[in-house]
């Protein structure tokens, strides 16, 4: 068995080309967001991951096995809720009224501009096309948000705070 226990936030700083020759991984969100699982890459491999406790793997991040083999994370389609303005019967601000109501149940949610998408859960759902939302079942990668403090040392999205001309407190 493989073993892991390192991991390259978005496979930073490896060329692209051992990025296409890596093994794949394919993870739902459920499997993700453990620091601790197994998993057999397309290769046939069986993995074991042990990262740091708390370590959340998203979708094209790169795990470093210890022979030094490369494997590419991606978001497996899983069962998800697509929740979408209505446009006849509401405005593009219903959505984040409707992420202020699943961030106070502290649902995870992927935030897309068009948006939001949650795990299945009917009684949400009611919720949400009570607020005349629109609310489909679709087979898609899910990839929450991680929240404010979700994760030490964080890169905002490939971007340090020289990259833009305003200053962040922490």
């Amino acid at each position: 068995m493989l073993k892991v226990s390192k991991l390259l936030d978005q496979g930073h700083g490896l060329a692209s080309v051992l990025l296409k020759r890596a093994a794949m991984v394919e993870l739902d969100w459920d499997v993700r967001q453990k620091s601790r699982f197994s998993a057999t890459d397309n290769t046939g491999r069986q993995v074991a991951v042990f990262l740091p406790r708390g370590t959340v793997v998203r979708g094209g991040d790169v795990l470093v096995a210890e022979d030094g083999s490369l494997i590419r994370v991606v978001a497996a389609a899983q069962a998800v809720l697509v929740i979408t303005a209505c446009s006849t019967h509401g405005s593009p601000f219903d959505l984040i009224r409707a992420a202020y109501h699943l961030g106070n149940r502290h649902v995870p949610i992927e935030l897309q501009a068009d948006h939001l998408k949650i795990e299945p859960d009917h009684v949400l759902a009611n919720m949400l096309e009570s607020m005349h939302l629109i609310v489909k079942s679709q087979q898609a990668p899910f990839e929450p948000e991680q929240g404010a403090y979700g994760h030490a040392g964080h890169n905002h999205a490939g971007h340090s705070h020289a990259d833009h001309g305003h200053e962040h407190k922490h």
